[in-house]
């Protein structure tokens, strides 16, 4: 019936899908939380038959526990941790597998995959901090997922699933909250969802959501001395509560079943975010205090268009799937403890000698302005990025109920970032800016793209009614190059050679590396000559004034690239003695792939590998009422990818020692009549088990250089022991219905940085970075609410964090080991509450 119509419909479906990039989304919408079905392994299965470690928040729980982002269902994730800023700025991480200072957009790809229905939207600096509401689960699988996930699903996988469309019925819902901070200010949320059928073939489903996020952090009245002899204050941009984030977004699906076999699922999400202040604080300012000098905001935007179709040819599944991301961010931050560190590092700058060179940061870094007298030297930065990733796969699969199944397909993911880094100072005179951008003392204008190829496939065979044997593998291309311009600038008068040379006295990076027209570099520090030519070759990323970041090929500028192919498995043996019980052992592996480091003296960084021996059981006991599931493992991650500050705040990524992790993961789930209880926990041991040396040294013995952190350092970032508890309880009130919940959470310590020992050139002297830095104390926070329903309407009363407590989530510097200023990121302080909702 109807079958033209259709046949108009797909072609033109297909033809749009050349532009759009298409991605996959063949999800059921979950059923109660103690039948959760899921997609992990690219097939719908119970959760309970699924032989990897996987914890999957169904759609009834979510709701419940009004998850909202990724900072609210981490704390219900024992095996996550991660790093922030504040808010779309956040890198996360599984079972251990972190060594800090990821993030930067010139560094590391990330080492958890992040996937919104079965489309990868990991991206680079900042994990995409999707709106969760409408949702069918969430879905984490720790461990490798290197076969059917491939690259930056090195430590882990977490899948965000939405509701798909419903053609059976017209329905939808509203739901509100208004809340007050303790020591801040006013918050809420306006949500809405409507299904609707537009054929017996067809549906469409839609979600509009409005967040105020309302601020703690005050911004405090301070002053900055400096040897320039300014004083300078903050009084323009002193403000209460002034952290605030406003976010806002939609989501549409349509469902078209093109015929009995055949279902073609277009979507697109757009969601936008606005972030004012800083999520750092400074405790020794006071409580959620802080000294800031400048006005400082974050704009973040992405758009996913995206199309999945899914069908069976014979009684074989075929699924083909790609997407388009979209993502651009703009912000302006205040960098005046850079400045103000650096004033004092270089107070009485003395070389190895003992003799005295300059003084302070006019002095040394010729902070003058066009008359050539000292300016105030604070800074700001102001960036943004232009990230785009699409992505495509095709995939086959075997009927389910065979005794030999077979998943199998093609992956490819091309991600791609302009990335512009302007650092800020008022009055600097033009001669010492970069160069035709007046006020700016260094800039960051760079091209990057990844690339990922991939084969993959895993094959299952039942050996008997009880025992499984799953063997899979990958093989995977990636080809990652980087391109542009990076540094100060330089005094173009008589060819180049005009002294002061730039703003900061430095030849090694900036206008005097850049490529001349002989192919040549402008400047050679080392011996102190100019190219033959000293016309500059144009910039090869527009909005810099030359390129230093490149190679010279046959009269062109190509990136600078690293590349590589290999091969990727996972082996799984599953044993079902019944029903109730499955135990299963596995061994896989994952990687990361390498990149390029933009400092030309650094060579490019390699792939790291994670290899997986894991065992695991998961049981249903007293008539299904309690689930038990646990996993004991230990990982082995080779020669690990470590991005750090080196010589003036620059980011440097360097391959590391070889580290161990060891760990317990479990979670219980109880139901009897109204009460559901669940209770989950981890512990992981993460160590290195090799020093990590001052200077790349293969043999990790460090003998040409000072060791950075000693064998045995514990692994930054993941608490020991992290865990929760929830609990609700549903009563009859009459024709209502009552509920009162809680949940508590908790966590162990944790390092922030694994460096224990640099040398500082300035002071000639060695610092601890991790102790100036500090740790992130353990903490313990419980949520309460109480409420109910009336018909097709709820109410729910709540108290979040109801001690107050300040728990520290990430711990950071603005001037990279200089021992000054360390902030903390704080999670929210007590907040009390009302939610409103109604179903139609």
């Amino acid at each position: 019936m109807h079958m033209p119509k259709r046949r108009a419909t797909l072609a033109a479906l297909l033809a749009s899908a050349a532009f759009t990039s298409p991605a996959f989304a063949q999800d059921v919408v979950a059923t109660p939380d103690d039948e959760i079905v899921v997609t992990a392994q690219k097939r719908e299965e119970n959760v309970q038959k699924v032989p990897i470690s996987i914890q999957a928040i169904g759609t009834t729980r979510l709701d419940n526990l009004n998850v909202t982002n990724f900072e609210d269902y981490s704390q219900l994730l024992p095996s996550l941790a991660f790093q922030t800023t504040q808010p779309g700025v956040t890198n996360v991480y599984m079972r251990g597998v972190a060594s800090g200072g990821d993030g930067n957009h010139s560094g590391s790809l990330p080492s958890v995959g992040v996937y919104l229905d079965e489309q990868p939207v990991t991206t680079i600096g900042g994990t995409l901090d999707v709106h969760v509401y409408d949702v069918a689960r969430i879905e984490s699988l720790a461990g490798p997922q290197g076969t059917l996930y491939g690259a930056s699903s090195q430590a882990g996988t977490i899948r965000i699933i939405t509701n798909k469309p419903d053609s059976s019925s017209f329905y939808g819902r509203v739901d509100s909250e208004l809340n007050t901070v303790r020591k801040g200010g006013i918050g809420g949320r306006l949500e809405g969802m409507v299904n609707a059928p537009l054929a017996p073939y067809a549906a469409l489903r839609v979600v509009g959501f409005y967040q105020h996020d309302a601020g703690y952090i005050d911004n405090v009245a301070s002053f900055r001395r400096f040897s320039t002899g300014h004083v300078v204050n903050n009084n323009a941009f002193v403000k209460e509560d002034y952290n605030t984030v406003d976010t806002w977004g939609g989501r549409a699906a349509l469902k078209i079943d093109l015929d009995d076999n055949w279902t073609a699922t277009p979507t697109v999400l757009y969601q936008e975010s606005r972030t004012k202040g800083s999520f750092g604080s400074d405790p020794r300012v006071g409580d959620l205090k802080t000294e800031h000098f400048f006005d400082e905001y974050r704009n973040d935007r992405f758009i996913q268009a995206a199309l999945t179709i899914e069908g069976r040819i014979g009684n074989w599944d075929v699924t083909y799937a790609g997407a388009m991301l979209d993502r651009k961010d703009n912000s302006s931050s205040d960098y005046t403890d850079y400045s103000e560190a650096y004033d004092q590092l270089y107070a009485n700058y003395t070389d190895s000698s003992g003799n005295f060179v300059c003084s302070g940061i006019a002095g040394c870094f010729y902070f003058t302005n066009a008359a050539g007298n000292p300016i105030d030297p604070r800074q700001r930065v102001v960036g943004s990025d232009h990230f785009k990733k699409v992505s495509q796969e095709v995939r086959i699969a075997s009927p389910q109920d065979a005794s030999i199944r077979v998943v199998a397909g093609a992956f490819y993911q091309r991600q791609s970032n302009v990335i512009h880094q302007d650092y800020k100072v008022d009055g600097l005179d033009p001669l010492l800016s970069v160069n035709g951008l007046p006020g700016t003392l260094w800039l960051t204008q760079q091209y990057r793209v990844d690339r990922d190829y991939a084969a993959f496939g895993e094959l299952s065979i039942d050996l008997g009614s009880k025992v499984t044997l799953t063997a899979g593998g990958r093989y995977y291309k990636y080809d990652n190059s980087l391109i542009g311009f990076f540094g100060f600038g330089r005094n173009p008068g008589n060819g180049y050679s005009d002294g002061p040379p730039n703003a900061a006295a430095s030849n090694r990076t900036g206008v005097a590396q850049c490529f001349t027209t002989s192919g040549q570099r402008l400047y050679d520090r080392d011996t102190n000559t100019y190219a033959t030519s000293r016309t500059l070759l144009p910039a090869a990323v527009a909005g810099g004034p030359c390129t230093n970041l490149a190679r010279y090929v046959n009269g062109k500028l190509v990136p600078v690239s690293t590349s590589d192919t290999g091969f990727l498995h996972r082996l799984n043996l599953q044993w079902k003695p019944n029903e109730d019980m499955m135990f299963y052992g596995t061994w896989s592996r994952g990687y990361r792939p390498g990149g390029i480091n933009r400092r030309g003296t650094i060579p490019p960084y390699q792939a790291d590998f994670l290899t997986n021996y894991e065992i695991g059981w998961k049981t249903t006991l007293a008539n299904g009422r309690l689930r038990f599931n646990g996993a004991i493992y230990q990982q082995d991650w080779a020669k690990f990818q470590f991005s750090f500050l080196g010589q003036n705040s620059f980011t440097e990524i360097h391959n590391g020692p070889n580290a161990r992790i060891r760990g317990i993961e479990m979670d219980l789930n109880y139901r009897s009549g109204g009460l559901s209880l669940t209770a989950s926990g981890s512990y992981t041991d993460a160590k290195t088990t090799q020093n990590l040396c001052a200077i790349d040294d293969p043999t990790f013995t460090c003998a040409s250089s000072s060791i950075s952190a000693p064998r045995g350092t514990r692994l930054p970032v993941t608490p020991r022991f992290k865990g929760n508890i929830t609990g609700r309880y549903t009563f009859p009130t009459g024709a209502t219905e009552g509920h009162v919940q809680f949940v508590l959470a908790h966590q162990s310590s944790a390092t922030a940085d694994i460096r224990t020992n640099i040398f500082q050139a300035p002071t000639h002297s060695f610092i601890n970075p991790s102790a100036l830095l500090g740790i992130l104390p353990a903490y313990t926070t419980l949520d309460l609410s109480a409420g109910g329903e009336i018909g097709r309407f709820s109410y729910e009363f709540f108290v979040a964090n109801v001690w107050d407590e300040r728990g520290q989530i990430s711990r950071f510097q603005e001037c990279g080991s200089c021992g000054q200023r360390p902030y903390a990121v704080y999670i929210n302080p007590q907040t009390f509450g009302v939610r409103l909702g109604t179903k139609f």
